[in-house]
């Protein structure tokens, strides 16, 4: 007598279940939305700009402590969510375009808390506020760059007068790195800043607001003799 193919293909699928097997349930793999670690997070939205662990990317240093100070929750969430302005920083939030939920937004910013804030990390030190509140004067800005600032931006890697720099860094990116420095290319910050290394008192937030208007009047000169606008910035964030 010949068995159909059908019932012993039958036989094969029922007999495990009647010696109680149970195949492996596949795993389960989350939604993109779903996601809310922050190293898989920042792997996948932030490290190419800002670096694998923060530091060293084309960007600005996150994981340096003074920028964790100087910038506060709620800057930081609307730069993540909404973009930078001036900048290439773009908006990550799905109310904006982007592809983060609100959560995700605030596991990124939690993160970057836990990961890279430091106690006192200005030493007690008082900076200059992070937003710009009151003008700057650029003839005075050119005198403290000068004296403060170009020994060490005056090489050919580091000009960041030159108005092809300053077509891609904004106002507030120029104020936070020389705020708060930038430990990954040895930027110092405000409080340190001298010429050739000596002892100098800090810069005062006037000083910084009067250095930030000479450089964008440098970006402004080239942008007027060109008749084109300044590129977009470097990141801040």
């Amino acid at each position: 007598m010949r068995i159909p193919v059908s019932a012993l293909v039958l036989a094969v699928a029922v007999w495990p279940a009647g010696c109680g097997f149970h195949p492996p349930l596949p795993e389960t793999v989350p939604r993109p939305s779903e996601v809310l670690n922050f190293g898989t997070l920042y792997q996948q939205n932030c490290s190419a700009c800002h670096g694998r662990d923060g530091s060293d990317g084309p960007a600005i240093d996150l994981a340096n402590p003074e920028y964790e100070a100087l910038i506060d929750d709620a800057t930081l969430r609307k730069w993540i969510a909404v973009g930078m302005p001036e900048t290439q920083m773009p908006a990550f939030a799905q109310s904006n375009g982007g592809m983060l939920t609100d959560a995700q937004v605030n596991a990124i910013v939690a993160g970057m808390r836990r990961a890279w804030s430091r106690p006192n990390a200005f030493s007690g030190a008082v900076p200059p506020p992070y937003a710009q509140t009151t003008g700057g004067d650029a003839q005075r800005g050119a005198k403290t760059y000068q004296e403060r600032c170009a020994i060490c931006h005056a090489n050919s890697r580091q000009q960041i007068a030159s108005p092809a720099y300053l077509a891609l860094v904004g106002d507030q990116s120029l104020r936070s790195f020389i705020i708060a420095g930038s430990p990954d290319i040895g930027q110092p910050d405000w409080h340190h800043d001298s010429q050739d290394g000596n002892a100098a008192a800090p810069l005062s937030a006037q000083e910084v607001n009067n250095v930030i208007a000479y450089l964008a009047s440098q970006r402004s000169a080239a942008a007027n003799v060109s008749g084109n606008s300044p590129s977009p910035a470097a990141v801040d964030k």
